[in-house]
Order: C-alpha cells, then structure tokens, then sequence
C-alpha cells in the first residue's frame, strides 16, 4: 500500500498478529498510563479483533523486523443517532520514529477506510494528559464531544 511519509510503508494486518498487537498495546498503555499488567489487554484484542475491525501496520522501508507504528480501527454507536461509526481503538507510533507525518498518516488512512464504507464520522478517546496527542487530532478537525469522568473508589 502505498503510504505517504518517505521511508515507510503501510501493511495490512491480520487476525493472525494477534502478539503483535498485544505488544503494541502494551506499549501504548505503559508510555501514556504506566500500566504494569496487560493481561486485559490480551483478553481485550481476542473479542475485538476481526475482519469487521481492521489493523494496518507501518514499517520502515526496507522492511525492518518489527512495525514501527499501528493502527486499529474498531466500531461504534453514537448514542445521540444510534447509527454505527469507525473508531480508533489504537494509534500509536514508536518514540524514535515521532514526529515525521505517520500519525497524521494513519489518522488519514482511518478517515479513507471509515468514508469508503459509508460512515459519517470517526471516534477515538485520547488520555487529557497527553497533550501531544490532543494537539494532533485537533489539528486534524477532531472536536471533544463528551467526557469520559471517572472517579478512584
């Protein structure tokens, strides 16, 4: 698949890297959480991940042994409209390879697969204290919608 930031290519991926995910989910949740146990995690990607809810993968060109970027895209509901929607179950691209366009790139890649099989709009949650992130999906148009309260018990 052709993909837009020089020296990377974007690869479909399948049920088959379930690990792979796992791993790269695990990633994401000790960098931004300081999650310890991902055993959920596992749980988490054998009842989600599937034909319905795709997984696209960046690695450098040439080809290195491991990805260096993800993305999964998975479904929801708006609850206003009850209609179906794309939503981005994972985004995340490794430390050293930060900052080029591949975020944007995926996000864009999510907004093509979501707008090809009729969607009319995409979701994601992001952690408030990740500003970075914050930063690029208002960049990109994204607007806070609700918010998601929590309290310790």
């Amino acid at each position: 698949m052709a993909f837009p930031v020089a020296g990377y290519a974007l690869r479909r991926g399948s049920r088959s890297e379930r690990s792979l995910l796992v791993k790269f989910l695990s990633q994401t949740y000790q960098e931004i959480a300081g999650t310890q146990t991902f055993h959920h995690l596992t749980q988490t990607v054998d009842r989600h991940l599937s034909e319905q809810t795709p997984l696209w993968w960046v690695e450098t060109e040439p080809a290195s042994q491991s990805p260096v970027g993800c993305l999964w895209l998975g479904n929801a509901v708006d609850q206003q409209r009850g209609d179906r929607h794309s939503y981005v179950l994972v985004l995340y691209v490794s430390p050293e390879h930060r900052r080029r366009g591949i975020a944007t790139a995926l996000l864009h890649q999510a907004q093509a697969w979501a707008r090809a099989r009729g969607d009319y709009q995409i979701g994601l949650q992001v952690f408030a204290d990740n500003p970075g992130a914050i930063a690029l999906y208002q960049k990109l148009g994204y607007q806070t919608h609700s918010l998601w309260l929590t309290k310790p018990l």
